[in-house]
């Protein structure tokens, strides 16, 4: 068998484009099954656990590592499949810095990096947090995650200016409330930071209190920008829903397009009786 065609068989399997392939659903089922171990190993070591267990939590996590990079790399070998239209050097580079190619690589780095560059074992143990981002590659087994981010890619640029408008309003209301209360209380209005502090509580709807306004002027201007945070924060809210229901709609019509194109025989064009 040549080369290519293993390429392509492989690549079948690890990026299926048909939901019916067995050998790409049982791939992604495992790898899936593998990235929720990983998930309780990472929760399981933030707890006192038997030196014996410990050692069995490592064994696990060096054949994940191991499969994980083996997927990486077969991923990349295969990516000039995805970009026909480049050059085999020019596809595997633009593969490279997708976010999914991406948190890919961030998964393994962190068990490979002590092993090639001497490190403090405190900087080891904020590495090995790092495999918190497997739990990202499950998006690219679920068409759910896949969907979730359609969503945001779709929403984004209106996303980011109801974002920017409320970040700016926090802006122009940490400033006033500093004015106001930086007399009465020096020691928690310190500066603009500090009322951005109380900014984010307020809008968020936290109220920590450890940092509040006393002064008639500032607990006014407290009541207003909270009122105006309960409107705020719903425009994102209300812009991430809206791009749900047309994504679901968009999923809707192209089901129903393929059910009728299925309905027509695809040489002489009549219709078929369902």
């Amino acid at each position: 068998m040549k080369a290519v065609e293993i390429k392509k068989k492989i690549f079948d399997i690890i990026e299926p484009l048909d939901n019916s392939d067995l050998k790409g659903k049982a791939v992604d089922l495992a790898l899936v099954f593998l990235i929720i171990i990983n998930m309780v190993l990472v929760i399981a070591d933030t707890f006192p656990i038997p030196d014996r267990l410990r050692f069995i939590f490592y064994i696990i996590e060096i054949i994940s590592v191991v499969i994980f990079t083996i997927e990486y790399i077969l991923r990349f070998w295969t990516s000039d499949l995805i970009y026909p239209d480049k050059s085999k050097a020019m596809a595997r580079i633009m593969y490279s810095f997708t976010f999914l190619a991406l948190i890919d690589l961030f998964a393994i780095l962190p068990f490979y990096i002590p092993v090639i560059i001497p490190l403090d074992l405190r900087i080891l143990r904020t590495l090995r947090i790092l495999r918190l981002v497997r739990l990202f590659k499950v998006n690219r087994y679920t068409s759910t995650f896949s969907a979730i981010i359609a969503v945001f890619k779709k929403k984004f640029s209106q996303l980011l200016s109801s974002v920017f408008i409320v970040f700016l309003l926090m802006i122009i209301v940490s400033v006033l409330m500093f004015n106001v209360e930086h007399d009465a209380q020096p020691g928690k209005f310190t500066n603009a930071f500090s009322s951005f502090w109380w900014a984010i509580a307020t809008l968020t709807t936290i109220g920590y209190g450890d940092i509040y306004p006393i002064t008639a002027v500032g607990q006014l201007l407290n009541g207003i920008f909270a009122f105006l945070g309960i409107g705020l924060v719903a425009i994102p809210t209300g812009i991430i829903s809206a791009g749900f229901v047309e994504q679901a709609r968009d999923d809707k019509s192209e089901s129903e397009e393929k059910h009728d194109e299925k309905c027509f025989c695809p040489y002489c064009g009549k219709k078929l009786d369902k």
